[in-house]
């Protein structure tokens, strides 16, 4: 999954340098799996341009994951496979009202199952999240049935009560899964850097 979703953003000759990023990807394919969207729509929900929407499908085609027609695009058995081990690395995805831990307005959770060996401070994350346009993200372990984060809170139900009752509603954590929100002033960076900074949780080995 890794791999392949990486390889689509490389510059290929002939052709234009993609001007789209890892979370325009899994959007679009967020988009397409729900069922026929047409480039318009896409580019619409995407926020980029059209340029750059057709030649995301077109890479999209060539990886064999969308097909087109005149409904629009809709994924292929190549890629309803590709999607069900997205969605079961990354089960949910929630927007989160203000609480103690995000005090913007517009905050979205992506809950990456399993990963959470592969978070050290959070900064990773973060620093991913503010590329792809957003605040910052903020970066929680689920482990020994408490909620904890980074260097900053050993019990997240204890220092930050608020927002633990609105993630574990939200959320069906289990052991060692990791919560990334995506904090900014629009719901679309926000969402674009939870799944930027999720995705530095994919390591290697995943693929």
């Amino acid at each position: 999954m890794k791999k392949l979703l990486e390889n689509l953003l490389e510059e290929k000759a002939p052709g234009p340098f993609p001007s789209f990023a890892i979370y325009h990807l899994i959007k679009a394919l967020e988009l397409v799996a729900k069922g026929h969207v047409g480039r318009g729509k896409l580019s619409e929900e995407l926020k980029i341009g059209e340029g750059a929407t057709r030649t995301l499908i077109e890479r999209l085609k060539a990886a064999h994951l969308v097909s087109v027609s005149k409904k629009g695009c809709f994924l292929t058995e190549k890629g309803k496979k590709l999607w069900s081990e997205f969605e079961s690395t990354f089960p949910q995805k929630v927007s989160l009202e203000k609480n103690e831990l995000v005090l913007t307005e517009c905050n979205i959770a992506v809950l990456a199952r399993g990963c959470g060996d592969n978070v050290r401070t959070g900064v990773e994350q973060r620093d991913a999240a503010m590329m792809a346009g957003a605040k910052g993200a903020t970066t929680l372990v689920f482990r020994n049935k408490k909620l904890t984060m980074p260097n900053i809170s050993d019990d997240v139900s204890h220092n930050f009560p608020l927002a633990f009752r609105q993630i574990t509603m939200l959320l069906k954590l289990k052991e060692n899964d990791v919560v990334v929100i995506g904090s900014a002033d629009t719901l679309t960076k926000a969402e674009y850097g939870a799944w930027a900074a999720a995705w530095t949780l994919i390591k290697n080995d995943y693929a």
